[in-house]
């Protein structure tokens, strides 16, 4: 039995000598060189003792190293667990223990944080550094640059991905080789990639867009890609010129319209700028057009489906909408109460079912089937609507989700933290408008009587224990929580109070 997401991505460029990733030292790296690497690491784990279908967790920085680990673990049949480097030791426990990770590879600065919390899990601990370096690179030093392929299935696990719902409490996404091969190959055709594609990837490795998307699609291709270790303008502006196409979240191509440098010239000889992880404002569409000839395509995807819609490459790009479901993706407007199918032009949950779809949240039955229906159609959470045209427009969340700067923010999870300091009665967490990020926290505190809650204390403590894209931008105080009737805080209410707080002079 073949590997399926191993020979259709990684294993067909063996021998092959034409570059994969250009660095941005101005050094390249060939297909052929990181299949090598990465077969090292696959040996060096096996040899660690891991089997098929271990989960293999990674808080490591970006890096080709880092990228050939995904591919040593699709190789060797086990379970990538990436995770976002900014989460804490508290964060990242949790993540160990509810996927039971064999191993967990992270930088060598943590090690001290995270040895004691994994020997308490009975997971091993290697260490990849930002520049490669670390005990995993000396471990696979010494292995050979082959290793027999474990046989896998299409419906066997590839990856998770945690989510997390409104109680805070995180999911894992379990996603099979068919539904990242299948997502890919749609992709490869409805955004027309080629071999003759150079993506310039300035986009985090540790969620779907830029693992599971742009790096998938350039692989499948034999193309290559601008291997940047983040967003940095004057490194993007300067590796443009020799870039076809890019992907990014609306931060990207905002940051790019603040500086002088980015013209048209620039990016005459570019094919294609995708966004997605947020949504993009009509005027930056509006400027970007202006400013370089070039319409941004938008797409919407998320961690459980990988991408189910994007605008056409061909017709119109319409701004405010997220196009049309893929080739295979069936995707429908339901009434939230009763999951009956709703006209077009109405407002209501959106739900997709596909290929692309997972498999369910691991070890979370009642949460699968919450909202996996039996059927196979997935409730994303999302509101919106199908216009006359048959464009899809999101048009919010119904779990109050935070989409800042492309990351998911959950607000339970940081009132929860706030609800516990000194002073504090109860809070509320809402998303406001932000004009780099899209979105942005703001937390409002409601004091205990006679007190006057330390909001720099407060913000401390949300420091030590929330990563950084979690962290509130502002703390508000009020006497009270506008609520409903029934007594339920009205987030919209909050949200058009203070819809204006980072709104530009």
């Amino acid at each position: 039995m073949a590997n399926t997401l191993y020979d259709n991505l990684f294993g067909k460029h063996a021998g092959n000598t034409a570059t994969f990733l250009h660095l941005p030292s101005g050094g390249t790296i060939s297909y052929a060189a990181f299949l090598g690497t990465a077969a090292r690491i696959a040996n060096a784990v096996t040899a660690m003792g891991l089997q098929p279908g271990d989960r293999v967790a990674a808080q490591v920085a970006k890096s080709p190293e880092a990228l050939a680990l995904y591919a040593a673990c699709v190789q060797a049949g086990l379970i990538f667990l990436p995770l976002n480097t900014a989460y804490t030791v508290d964060e990242l426990s949790y993540f160990i223990e509810n996927s039971g990770a064999r191993l967990i590879v992270c930088d060598g600065a943590k090690t001290g944080e995270i040895a004691p919390m994994a020997e308490g899990l009975s997971a091993r601990v290697a260490t990849l550094n930002a520049d490669g370096s670390g005990s995993l690179m000396e471990q696979a030093a010494d292995q050979p640059e082959t290793f027999e392929t474990v046989a896998r299935d299409k419906d066997d696990l590839a990856a998770f991905l945690y989510t997390s719902g409104t109680t805070g409490r995180s999911k894992g996404a379990m996603l099979t080789h068919e539904n990242l091969l299948s997502n890919t190959q749609v992709l490869v055709d409805h955004w027309r990639f080629t071999g003759e594609d150079v993506l310039l990837h300035a986009l985090p490795i540790f969620h779907t867009h830029g693992l599971f998307v742009a790096t998938n699609i350039i692989l499948s291709v034999g193309g290559e890609m601008i291997f940047l270790p983040k967003f940095d303008a004057d490194e993007v502006i300067a590796w443009l010129p020799k870039a076809t196409s890019m992907m990014g979240v609306p931060t990207f191509y905002t940051r790019l319209l603040d500086d002088e440098r980015f013209t048209g010239d620039l990016v005459r000889h570019m094919r294609l700028f995708i966004s997605g992880s947020a949504p993009l404002l009509a005027e930056t569409h509006v400027q970007f057009e202006e400013r370089t000839g070039h319409r941004i395509l938008e797409r919407y995807g998320m961690t459980e489906t990988n991408m189910n819609t994007s605008n056409p490459y061909d017709g119109e790009r319409r701004a405010g909408t997220v196009g049309f479901a893929l080739p295979g993706v069936e995707l429908k407007i339901t009434d939230p109460e009763t999951g009956e199918t709703l006209p077009d032009g109405e407002i209501g949950q959106i739900e997709v079912r596909g290929p692309n779809v997972f498999k369910g949240y691991w070890q979370m039955p009642e949460k699968t089937a919450a909202e996996l229906r039996e059927d196979g159609f997935f409730i994303t959470g999302d509101l919106g609507k199908i216009d006359e045209d048959g464009y899809i427009h999101i048009v919010g969340r119904n779990k109050d989700l935070i989409i800042s700067g492309g990351y998911n923010i959950y607000p339970k999870e940081i009132e929860l933290l706030l609800d516990e300091q000194p002073g504090v009665l109860e809070s509320a967490v809402v998303g406001v408008p932000h004009p780099d990020f899209g979105e942005t926290v703001l937390g409002v505190i409601v004091p205990e009587k006679n007190e006057q809650p330390d909001l720099d204390a407060i913000m401390e403590a949300a420091k030590k224990s929330l990563a950084r894209f979690k962290h509130p931008r502002k703390l508000v105080v009020m006497d009270a929580l506008p609520r409903n009737t029934m007594g339920k805080v009205q987030k919209n209410v909050l949200r058009e109070d203070f819809k204006e707080m980072f709104a530009p002079a």
